[in-house]
């Protein structure tokens, strides 16, 4: 009873990583997909950053929403990533508590602004496909301040309360995180103290976003495509017009099905292994961010063709730096 005692008043300050137990022994070749799709997401997401920044006929607020949308991923995956491959490729796993919390303020909260850029992106779409003639009133400076400051009151305000009551209990149990990086969940289910709040405010992050967010996109999404198919006259026409909205569908799906589930796993109690849940957890930060580059970017014409314009210049200015030494001699 006694030692019952000094275990509740005893709270682990620091905490360790044991991500995938069942591949433990193959950690260091583990790191090496994580590695890559790392460097892609850098590559990928700093190019686009780049183009979009230089090229002046794509500073509209479509394109400012994708450059925003590419910064907020890099961010992201460099919060947990970078953390993760030091603790797969020379056992740095410990984090303190203190350490913990930040981390999942950021990653959360960084989730959150991804998923305001998603809807914000459709309702962009929507108004400039829908309402063509209303656009330049509607998609104005304003309108973007008054977008940032509900992105940044929402976001902080939920997910600091998130963490706030995570960072309010006491973990007397273990204190080995069983996740990549310090997910909600994973921490909380390792407190003895009772977790009812902390399973409540969860959910209230699902519905508030997820519930929120996803039925406007998908209206956004629907009420574009029967416009477009409605206009687009040429069978191919109206295939492209399927095809692109189907594709930022399925992402967007993607990022808000396989968060949810992870978020959710423990409140539903699904029984999902820890190697599988935290693949997920990885899957559902790491997988929009690779493709966003490539779905908001490359199978974009006119951030292409601006790509190809950089491209030209740098190599004609390239050249003309190579031949003039030559017709000096």
């Amino acid at each position: 009873m006694l030692e019952a005692s000094l275990g509740r008043n005893f709270s682990h300050s620091t905490f360790v990583f044991r991500g995938f137990p069942g591949l433990h022994r193959h950690r260091r070749l583990l790191a090496l997909p994580f590695c890559v799709s790392y460097l892609l997401v850098l590559l990928g997401n700093i190019l686009l950053v780049y183009v979009i920044h230089s090229v002046e006929s794509l500073h509209s607020p479509m394109y400012m929403l994708i450059c925003t949308l590419c910064v907020v991923d890099i961010l992201v995956v460099t919060t947990i990533i970078p953390n993760m491959l030091l603790s797969l490729l020379f056992g740095w796993d410990q984090i303190s508590l203190a350490g913990c919390l930040t981390q999942m303020f950021f990653t959360h909260f960084l989730s959150s602004l991804e998923s305001t850029l998603l809807l914000a992106m459709a309702l962009d779409r929507y108004v400039a496909i829908c309402m063509p003639l209303r656009y330049a009133k509607i998609i104005d400076t304003s309108m973007f301040v008054k977008l940032l400051l509900f992105t940044l009151v929402r976001s902080c305000s939920i997910m600091a309360t998130l963490v706030g009551l995570a960072g309010s209990l006491e973990f007397c149990n273990s204190n080995t995180i069983q996740h990549g990086y310090c997910d909600h969940m994973a921490l909380v289910r390792l407190a003895c103290d009772s977790t009812e709040k902390n399973s409540a405010m969860g959910l209230a992050v699902i519905i508030c976003f997820v519930g929120l967010d996803i039925p406007l996109i998908f209206l956004s999404y629907m009420k574009i495509l029967s416009v477009v198919l409605r206009a687009a006259a040429a069978g191919e026409d109206r295939w492209r017009a399927f095809h692109t909205c189907g594709t930022h569908l399925i992402v967007m799906l993607c990022f808000y099905l396989v968060g949810s589930i992870t978020f959710l796993s423990h409140n539903l109690n699904i029984p999902i292994s820890t190697d599988v849940n935290t693949f997920m957890g990885l899957m559902y930060i790491l997988f929009p961010a690779t493709v966003n580059p490539i779905i908001y970017g490359v199978r974009t014409k006119e951030i292409r063709n601006g790509f190809f314009r950089i491209f030209k210049l740098r190599t004609k200015k390239w050249m003309t730096v190579k031949v003039s030494p030559a017709l000096k001699t």
